[in-house]
């Protein structure tokens, strides 16, 4: 197994890429919005093994350019299209999306059927996403509505690591602690850095008239496609904890889950898996769910 991180040049901005593995199907990883590819650490050693796999920070997150750009899907399918030629993976790759990112794999899915082979989408974000605004949700919109969250990115866009650090404490979880040192260091240092909210505040204004886009552009390639979902009722105990009330996340996470299932209806060859105990960042609680539901796709396309 061999490691690459480098950069290319996409589009004009210096993007952050890393490779591992030489041989064997080409797997690309989609972050969530405002998440790193290092969060990927143990599920890509694994799949490296036997198979190449490919991340990259959008622009703004972790050393990747961004200048005064639109941050859409849009743009993240000319990423991707263009990445892969400068790498040269000529067969069709297996796309792995999470939240965010598993929104930007459904653009790039139909704007490029042909170089998909097939799809996994970790607790992907719907193109049904506005309905979620339609719930009555007083408490938990209190502080977490589009605009909200667009102006408070704006703000940290504009300080400095030193004052971001003091405001956001940045901190790991118990399984990110056990990850190597430099691997914990990155990740501590991505929530710090100015850009990534600057590409954030562009990402949120703009995903929602992106799901339009995406459920205007017409049928989903029937490909191999798993759907992996979070444990409802997990969530909801979490959330009681952080003191909102239930009544208001079983009305969030009954919707949320709606759309997930709905999700697997995308194409006649899909699996749908929703993993207990495990919250939006399924890819840190269980890392074996994803790594199987990966195998079993690249099983699939080689029959």
């Amino acid at each position: 197994m061999s490691e690459i991180s480098q950069y290319l040049l996409l589009n004009q901005h210096k993007i952050e890429i890393l490779q591992k593995g030489e041989t064997g199907t080409p797997i690309i990883i989609l972050t969530g919005m405002g998440c790193s590819f290092d969060e990927w650490h143990d599920i890509s050693e694994s799949l490296s093994k036997s198979n190449r796999v490919v991340m990259f920070h959008r622009p703004g997150l972790g050393n990747s350019e961004i200048r005064n750009e639109v941050r859409n899907t849009q743009a993240v399918v000319n990423e991707i299209s263009e990445m892969i030629s400068l790498l040269k993976l000529t067969e069709p790759v297996i796309l792995v999306g999470h939240s965010y990112g598993g929104l930007c794999a459904q653009h790039f899915v139909k704007a490029h059927p042909e170089k998909v082979a097939g799809i996994v989408l970790v607790d992907s974000t719907s193109v049904d996403v506005k309905v979620l605004d339609e719930l009555d949700l007083p408490m938990l919109n209190e502080d977490s509505t589009d605009d909200i969250w667009m102006e408070k990115c704006h703000l940290y866009s504009l300080m400095k690591k030193e004052e971001l650090t003091e405001i956001i404490n940045p901190t790991l979880t118990k399984k990110q602690e056990q990850l190597p040192f430099d691997i914990q260091q990155r990740l501590i240092d991505f929530q710090v850095n100015p850009n990534l909210y600057k590409a954030m505040s562009s990402e949120i204004s703009n995903w929602k008239k992106d799901a339009e886009i995406i459920k205007r552009l017409g049928q989903f390639p029937d490909i191999p496609l798993i759907v992996i979902g979070r444990d409802k009722e997990h969530s909801i105990r979490m959330g009681i904890e952080d003191g909102f009330p239930e009544w208001e996340l079983r009305l969030f996470e009954e919707k949320w889950q709606e759309l997930i299932v709905n999700q697997a209806t995308l194409t006649q060859n899909s699996k749908l898996i929703v993993v207990q105990e495990a919250s939006h960042s399924i890819h840190v609680d269980r890392p074996d769910i994803i790594i199987e539901s990966i195998t079993e796709i690249v099983r699939k396309i080689k029959c």
